[in-house]
């Protein structure tokens, strides 16, 4: 008899959701890597998404709002492409996530419209490079197993100080990972066209292996069976069935059609139902497995709208079982996810529960813990049934132990300074190192079984030392748009594609200057005290005649703006007081000397009228605005300059350059290098800032890989290289420094970005402390900041900076978290330098004469510094333990009892609960 014809699932209809009842707000991209782009437990949503490279994910939730509608928010996990990611069968807030940057992170979710977390609750960095896949153990809590691009790591991730277990490592690319359902073996893929199944706690190599195609993916479909998907010898899509137990050849096979695209099996928890999709395809295939002949049935071939990019499967317990659904499938798209249900048709559906369609299914809550399963443990997960009435009633997730605690009681790992994460202590470059179990859980017991021994009290002390670390008090730091009343809106033919050199717009505390892509190299002045929706009318702007390649507000003269033409000339423009009323056409003065097209210009931050230029003649000269003349000609650059800096003691000029090289200048005593040392090694483009008091030189810049990082210098030793690195993330555009000296903190994105980023620098190590960043609704064609004073203290900003979009300006604000808002919060608030005023005149500094900044305080006359705040006196949580130990007579014990039970019972003359309701007969009520 014809499986097919007496299959339950045989009239299965897939339905595609209506267009507006599809999740938009969706910007996947098309990336190369060996996870599925999506993934959905039965309440979240999680994809990757194009923005910052591929480093954040996209979060949306399984069932629409109470309006209808789908809220996407933006999650920024790691500084690379997030290369696959895993839910926890077992609490439904927790995802794991793998990237290119190194690391796996574990992430406590909240609901898509409330704010997501900035950090990750678990960093684990095994120190092998590129991590490619990521699953939860099917049985264990805390339990996953993480990839490499040839090997497989057992993570127990309460005790993140090293792997359970490091497996052989294969011969070529890791394409997928697969346990089985009842969570004792793994089995893998790998383009050296081998299947491998791996007993993890008996030994390290496979138990059984075959050599299979190419291009393949896997899956453990039901008992003993597992699944493949890839290609025939014909370079024809198929599906194989396996007997694990005996890998000498597939038991049934059944074929997709042609297509260049690798399919990507996809389970649906079920044992009768499966889905393969291939990505990039229109196509979506679902299969009955059985595991008896003819094992693999097609059930529907289902044609979509758009190509695919990844495909979820909703679990079992989030599906309308009264309706008949069978599966639900989430299509990711270019721009949107698309929701597919399965439905069986049948009689009464939607008035009564068809058992015959849904068998118990595993529940949530596991079997064992890591320890348990390690030792040996074979338990399984309790399953529930799906039946409306009888489900279990969802439960809060149990409190965990954070694994910081956790590690701290373990004493077995050490911070990356450089990443921020834990760290081996010790190599894993074979499965035989020390680090890795290679003993049989049969010759092992209890916790000791597979972990690495005790450190020693001096390696514990370090290693606590390690992971408390220097603290920042800016690591949760909070970025956020302000209200629309102060934007400055419709604002059109801007300029968006100024030279790398250039910050893009220019601000000070009284105005905003911002390019126009209008021909003759024009400004346009906005007025900040004037917000709001700019007319449609023509605006009065200032006119270059030449292409603007850079321009800078006089950091002493709120009116005067210096602009740097393609003709190699500089321009000085008086803006009137209250804004431009007319087009200005003749600038107040021009500075002439380089020979070809100016690169960037900069004021010097203590001396008024002193200016200085940077040149494609490979030259840096210094301006004297007062006497208006060339008055320094640095030289020993050898290719283009990417970026200067002023010290902040005004004596000093560093440069970064495109031949390697970061140098620093003594304008006054040498027109050559004083110090020279090497620089990044990417020729794309570069930043530098002066931080730590002029200690320290920091550089924003590519590596040789053309991945963005931050490279930190001794302002006395840059020959020695850098002290400190860190790589931030992989995009085009050159971050582009703000250093806020009070704080020490440095606040950097590129033009074009999403994601700004945050940094503490300390003065020792590790030197760079990444906080969290923040996100802005689109990518931004700039971020300028305004001075100090412009903060409000109240609300505890350490920086205001404005967003320059396509056609907007939008203040943002970054803000510290503090509980008392009502004292002044003096720790992060030192007196601040008036650097909008000058400390000497331009003759007096190259006579030799240096100055400073006078300092001001930002307190408010009516708060009081949190440092003189009243104490408050502590609460007692817990009763002393006298109470506790008092000894108590019999007579008192039952006294005690007696009254505990009289207070649960209550008043026994209330009314019963039953006596309020009406029309129900005697014979309903339960013996």
């Amino acid at each position: 008899m014809n499986r097919f014809k007496t299959s339950k699932f045989k009239n299965t209809t897939p339905k595609i959701a209506k267009k507006d009842e599809w999740i938009n707000n969706v910007r996947a991209g098309s990336f190369s890597c060996q996870g599925n782009h999506i993934k959905a437990n039965s309440k979240l949503v999680a994809f990757n998404t194009e923005q910052a490279g591929g480093g954040m994910l996209g979060l949306t939730s399984v069932k629409p709002g109470s309006d209808g509608q789908w809220t996407v928010a933006q999650i920024s996990c790691h500084s690379d492409l997030v290369t696959d990611m895993d839910f926890s069968p077992f609490d439904e807030s927790l995802l794991a996530t793998c990237s290119g940057d190194e690391t796996m992170k574990l992430w406590h979710l909240c609901d898509p419209e409330q704010e997501q977390p900035s950090s990750p609750e678990l960093t684990l960095c095994p120190g092998q490079g590129k991590l490619e896949l990521v699953q939860f153990h099917p049985t264990s809590s805390d339990l996953l197993a993480v990839s490499t691009s040839k090997s497989v790591l057992i993570w127990d991730t309460s005790r993140r100080d090293a792997p359970l277990a490091a497996l052989e490592p294969h011969s070529d690319q890791l394409q997928s990972l697969s346990w089985k359902r009842d969570g004792s073996l793994l089995a893998s893929s790998c383009k050296d066209k081998m299947l491998r199944v791996f007993d993890p706690r008996a030994q390290l190599t496979p138990v059984q292996s075959l050599q299979n195609n190419k291009d393949s993916r896997i899956l453990w479909a039901k008992d003993d069976l597992l699944l493949t998907t890839g290609f025939d010898m014909m370079r024809s899509r198929e599906v194989r069935i396996w007997d694990s137990r005996k890998l000498s050849s597939s038991i049934s096979s059944s074929s997709l059609g042609t297509s260049s695209g690798k399919p990507k099996p996809c389970s649906a928890r079920y044992d009768l139902m499966l889905f393969s999709p291939a990505q990039g395809d229109t196509v979506v295939d679902c299969f009955e497995v059985s595991s008896s002949e003819p094992f693999l049935t097609q059930v529907s071939h289902c044609l979509t709208d758009t190509s695919t990019r990844g495909v979820a499967v909703v679990p079992k317990l989030a599906l309308d079982v009264m309706s008949c659904e069978v599966m639900r499938v989430l299509q990711l798209t270019d721009s949107c996810i698309v929701p597919i249900s399965y439905q069986v048709p049948r009689k009464h559906s939607g008035q009564e529960f068809h058992e015959d369609l849904y068998p118990d299914t595993v529940g949530t809550t596991p079997a064992m813990s890591a320890v348990e399963w390690w030792g040996g443990g074979n338990k399984q997960v309790e399953k529930v049934s799906l039946h409306p009435d009888k489900r279990p009633k969802p439960k809060a997730p149990p409190a965990k132990q954070t694994p910081a605690k956790k590690d701290l009681a373990s004493g077995g790992s050490k911070e990356d300074p450089a990443r921020g994460c834990s760290t081996s202590s010790s190599p894993l470059s074979t499965p035989s190192s020390s680090a890795v179990p290679s003993r049989s859980p049969s010759t092992t017991s209890g916790l000791s079984s597979g972990f690495l021994p005790s450190p020693s009290p001096s390696q514990s002390t370090k290693t606590i030392q390690g992971l408390l670390g220097p603290t920042s008090k800016f690591r949760h730091i909070q970025g956020a748009v302000m209200h629309r009343n102060t934007h400055i809106t419709n604002m059109r033919g801007l300029n968006l594609t100024t030279p790398g050199e250039c910050d893009g717009f220019c601000v000070n505390r009284e105005r905003v200057a911002v390019p126009l892509a209008i021909s003759g190299g024009q400004i346009a002045i906005f007025e900040r005290s004037q917000p709001g929706r700019v007319p449609d009318t023509a605006l009065p702007t200032i006119q270059n005649s030449v292409n603007v390649v850079d321009f800078c507000w006089d950091p002493f003269d709120t009116q005067r703006l210096a602009v740097a033409g393609d003709d190699a000339k500089i321009r000085l423009w008086r803006v009137p007081k209250g804004g431009l009323t007319e087009t200005l056409t003749e600038p107040e003065l021009i500075l002439q000397g380089h020979t070809e097209k100016i690169y960037s210009i900069k004021f010097h931050p203590l001396a008024s009228g002193l200016l200085v230029s940077s040149s494609y003649d490979l030259t840096v000269r210094l301006w004297n605005l007062d006497s208006r003349e060339q008055v320094k000609l640095l030289s020993g650059h050898e290719d283009q300059i990417f970026g200067m800096a002023w010290s902040p003691d005004g004596k000093l000029l560093a440069t970064v350059c495109k031949d390697g090289k970061v140098r620093i200048y003594d304008p006054r005593k040498s027109t050559t290098p004083i110090q020279e040392g090497p620089g990044p090694e990417g020729p794309r483009g570069a930043r530098v800032v002066w931080v730590c008091g002029g200690k320290y030189v920091l550089v924003s810049g590519f590596d040789s890989r053309s991945e963005r990082g931050l490279y930190l210098y001794s302002a006395d030793s840059l020959s020695s290289g850098t002290i400190a690195t860190t790589q931030v993330d992989v995009s085009p555009s050159t971050l582009i420094p703000f250093y806020d000296p009070d704080t020490s903190v440095v606040i950097l994105t590129g033009k074009g970005d999403t994601r700004v980023h945050i940094y503490e620098i300390v003065p020792e190590e590790p030197y760079l402390i990444e906080c969290s960043s923040f996100n802005s609704p689109e990518p931004h064609k700039g971020l300028v900041f305004l001075p100090k004073t412009e903060c409000n203290v109240r609300d505890v900003e350490i920086a205001v900076g404005l967003l320059l979009t396509k056609a907007s300006i939008e203040p943002v604000a970054f803000r510290v978290p503090r509980v008392k808002k009502e004292f002044f919060q003096d720790d992060i608030y030192s007196d601040t330098a008036v650097w909008w005023e000058p400390a000497l005149t331009a003759s007096a500094w190259l006579s030799g004469s240096n100055g400073q900044h006078k300092k001001i305080s930002l307190k408010p006359k009516d708060m009081t510094p949190v440092s003189e705040a009243p104490k408050e006196a502590p609460v007692r949580k817990y009763l002393p333990s006298s109470v506790y130990l008092e000894e108590k007579t019999d007579e008192q014990k039952k006294e005690e009892l007696l009254s505990a039970m009289v207070a649960k019972l209550g008043n026994m003359d209330d009314p019963l609960p039953q006596e309020s309701f009406q029309g129900v007969d005697e014979d309903e009520w339960d013996d």
